[in-house]
């Protein structure tokens, strides 16, 4: 009797005496990866090149345009993963409520996108490291860091936690600390004269790009905020998800309205978009770089460069948590062999981790072909990929609402309600689209048509159809009617 009372206990907590997902990670620990998990090079190196070409208005109009794409993305998920948390979260719900070839397609197309981004910011990791050590190889620096959020996310699911949170931390108080120099810089209070709104005014500015320029930045922007839905991913191994999830969702606002809106919005008032140094992807003269320098403060170079570091450390961390986990699920359900669900006694998906880093080491190339070259083929063939899967979460969650009401439920029964909906997932899905089959139009526009360019840009839409149409053709899968979509109540106490 006091065993069977203990197994019920267990099941309530979502752990069983099967070798299951632990839920490990604390409250504390989805805060700071909700507020910092996605700070990453794209906005550290990016958006100076983003201001560059597109001028400081139109990186600003950009940067709040697609953070409000990703910010009703976030609710829409937000909903989702704290009725039904899972390790799977993006296939699941495509499998339930869209169509399971759908699911399948989306699970695959996430697991490369992050296997790919580990391979990004590995390269970026050596880039960052020249800087200190100009003649070392490349590979050095690549398999260290590899080997190091191996480590991290192979003890325990609260060493990419722990991890997570402390480099979170010091990329956000990075961040804050800049927008403090940044704006007292641009009251003159340090760095000289006041600064105000000149800059905005500058040549062509505050438009210089036009809006041609503006919409090419598109997908860059989106590399930036690419991250933001590894919550969803997170939530299956969260201590009382219907709880931490909303929390976490709703600091998405404040990180997109803090950390990217005002950080370009600072950046685009102090340097001028003309500045050269601006599209360069050189660590030493990232637009962050420049406003501390333009302070007064000699030791920005050093200082900035062990920030990007500690922000190119957490994508990979994050990269290879999320794409392990997404392999892990696919498996549990029949859409990947089923060796990649096999749990270690910790709970960590050894066999996912493993497959998934060995992908990884696609970054020791960059020894072969230049740091500089690699990172931004890995960065542009990524970042198509990230929409791809921001349109499965917002299509999976219009559904799901549709069969919700459709089957009799009351929308008091969720733990969270995504704001604005319909209009959320419609506008998400709206942008989402015009973004992945428009980025990178001008490529179709000069005299000659520059292929590799092309393939980098929209690899991951072939992938994508040819996975969700291959699937649907070999399973002969349907679209699920909206009074068939399985909606369960206590998922999480019987999944992982």
């Amino acid at each position: 009797m006091e065993l069977k009372k203990r197994e019920i206990m267990d099941l309530e907590k979502g752990v069983s005496k099967e070798n299951k997902l632990e839920r490990g990670l604390k409250a504390r620990h989805l805060t700071m990866i909700s507020l910092g998990g996605a700070i990453g090079t794209g906005l550290f190196l990016g958006s100076g090149a983003a201001i560059h070409s597109a001028g400081p208005g139109g990186a600003l109009f950009a940067y709040v345009f697609i953070g409000i794409m990703v910010y009703f993305v976030m609710t829409s998920l937000g909903e989702l993963s704290a009725f039904m948390p899972t390790s799977g979260a993006f296939s699941t719900y495509g499998t339930k409520f869209v169509d399971p070839a759908f699911g399948f397609a989306i699970g695959w197309t996430y697991w490369f996108s992050w296997a790919m981004t580990i391979a990004a910011e590995l390269t970026a990791s050596t880039m960052i490291m020249k800087f200190w050590f100009p003649h070392s190889p490349s590979i050095l620096w690549s398999l260290s860091f590899l080997a190091l959020i191996f480590l991290l996310n192979y003890l325990h699911v609260k060493g990419y936690g722990e991890g997570e949170y402390w480099f979170s931390f010091v990329k956000v108080s990075a961040i804050v600390v800049f927008l403090v120099v940044g704006v007292l810089m641009i009251f003159g209070v340090m760095g000289g004269q006041a600064i105000g709104f000149h800059n905005f005014t500058v040549g062509k500015a505050p438009f210089s790009g036009g809006v041609i320029g503006t919409f090419v930045i598109f997908l860059a922007t989106g590399f930036s905020f690419q991250g933001t839905e590894i919550v969803g991913v997170a939530a299956g191994e969260s201590e009382d998800p219907a709880k931490n999830i909303p929390k976490a969702v709703r600091n998405v606002f404040w990180r997109i309205l803090l950390f990217y809106v005002l950080a370009i919005f600072v950046v685009g008032l102090i340097i001028p978009y003309t500045n050269p140094n601006l599209q360069s992807n050189d660590i030493m003269v990232s637009p962050f770089t420049l406003v501390f320098k333009r302070a007064g403060l000699a030791f920005a170079a050093s200082l900035m460069n062990a920030v990007i570091l500690t922000a190119v450390l957490s994508a990979g961390n994050s990269s290879l948590y999320a794409s392990t986990r997404m392999l892990y699920a696919m498996a549990k359900k029949g859409q990947a062999p089923h060796i990649f669900a096999k749990l270690n006694k910790r709970g960590v998906p050894v066999a996912a981790m493993v497959l998934t880093t060995i992908i990884g080491m696609l970054a020791f190339f960059s020894s072969v072909y230049g740091d500089g070259s690699v990172y931004l083929w890995l960065m542009n063939s990524v970042g198509i990929t990230g929409f791809i899967f921001w349109l499965g979460i917002s299509v999976s969650h219009y559904r799901f609402r549709k069969a919700f009401l459709a089957q009799g439920y009351s929308l008091d029964l969720l733990p969270y309600k995504a704001k604005w909906y319909p209009f959320g997932p419609i506008f998400a899905i709206a942008v989402g689209l015009i973004v992945t089959l428009g980025q990178n139009f001008q490529a179709f526009l000069a005299p000659h048509i520059d292929w590799g360019s092309v393939l980098a840009a929209y690899l991951g839409i072939p992938m994508f159809l040819c996975l969700w149409f291959g699937y649907k053709f070999i399973k002969k899968t349907k679209v699920v009617p909206l009074k068939e979509c399985e909606i369960e109540f206590n998922y999480a106490e019987k999944n992982d």
